[in-house]
């Protein structure tokens, strides 16, 4: 049973993904009835410790108080991805997991755990932005980038900011039950539990290539979403046979027409949602998917979640009803 709870910081640590931990594990509500942990903030790297937001923050403890926690975060940090790591913390972290306790990272902490050699062989989850940095310094971590969290075994890692509330929910959940994690997530005001994934996050990339041979036809293909496209079209635009146009576009795009295209007629989708009244009908066929249920399909198999679970997402229930 989870019970005692520490945070690790390293200097730069992020307010908010602190918050987060201390929000989660760190308030006494034993006035409604819910588990109270001992919990405690704990430094790698001296008592004092900067913040990326300006502001200092003290804490008595050190490295010695992981030794006792069932559970250690390890919240995200200015310029975590790219910088050394105390080996006294490395060790400790190794030493925790070998024992039998879990770690804990919120978006770029996952470094922290991959310097630790903690991802090898494991699945882990971090933020979008991050997700190819990760995988070239940890080969042998299992990089999932289009998800919240990830629980695997020991391990658990979540993508950016609030995808670390969801991992500490999911956390207490595993823990005390649903009951205990949807009453703490009530005094939180958020979800206790959000479908879909982090893909459904990311910004809508401009179409960019290396050289101009199918810059053009990129351009058009934006502009006609809405059509009948096909690669035979597409090579006829280029004055190129089908196969010379094939080979050339994925040269210069890192992928295929089809699969160019329907990524672009997904994220005319999501912009449609967040921003419009349109029925979903009205967008799929706006977007170059027909029907309904073809747009559904595809938001699925891409994002994890559905139209109008996504329009609730980012217009609020309110609008999105």
């Amino acid at each position: 049973m989870l019970k005692n709870v520490a945070a690790v910081l390293l200097d730069g640590v992020h307010p908010f993904e602190l918050g987060v931990v201390c929000e989660v594990f760190g308030l006494d509500r034993s006035d409604e009835g819910l588990p109270v942990y001992d919990f405690a903030v704990a430094s790698a790297e001296g008592s004092e410790l900067s913040t990326h937001a300006g502001f200092s923050l003290r804490t008595e403890h050190g490295l010695d108080r992981l030794e006792e926690a069932d559970l250690i975060a390890v919240p995200a940090g200015q310029s975590y991805v790219d910088r050394s790591y105390p080996p006294e913390l490395l060790d400790a972290l190794r030493r925790a997991v070998d024992r039998g306790a879990r770690v804990l990272s919120v978006c770029s902490g996952v470094f922290v755990l991959g310097a630790a050699g903690l991802l090898d062989g494991r699945e882990c989850a971090v933020h979008w932005k991050h997700a190819r940095e990760l995988a070239v310094r940890h080969p042998r971590a299992k990089v999932q980038p289009d998800v919240l969290y990830v629980d695997d075994g020991p391990v658990i890692t979540s993508a950016g900011t609030a995808a670390g509330i969801d991992a500490c929910l999911h956390i207490v959940r595993r823990e005390h039950g649903t009951e205990v994690a949807n009453a703490i997530a009530r005094r939180m005001v958020v979800p206790p539990h959000r479908d879909g994934g982090q893909a459904q996050f990311v910004e809508r990339p401009l179409p960019r290539t290396a050289c101009d041979t199918v810059g053009g036809v990129l351009a058009w293909m934006e502009r006609h979403l809405d059509e009948e496209i096909t690669v035979e079209r597409l090579a006829e635009r280029a004055l190129m046979s089908p196969r010379t146009f094939a080979r050339r576009f994925k040269e210069e795009t890192g992928t295929t027409p089809y699969r160019w295209l329907l990524r672009q007629r997904l994220l005319l989708a999501q912009e449609l949602l967040e921003a419009g009244d349109e029925t979903v009908d009205a967008i799929a066929g706006r977007a170059g998917f027909g029907n309904a249920a073809a747009l559904r399909h595809q938001f699925l198999r891409a994002l994890g979640t559905t139209p109008n679970a996504y329009r609730r997402t980012f217009q609020g229930p309110a609008r999105a009803a």
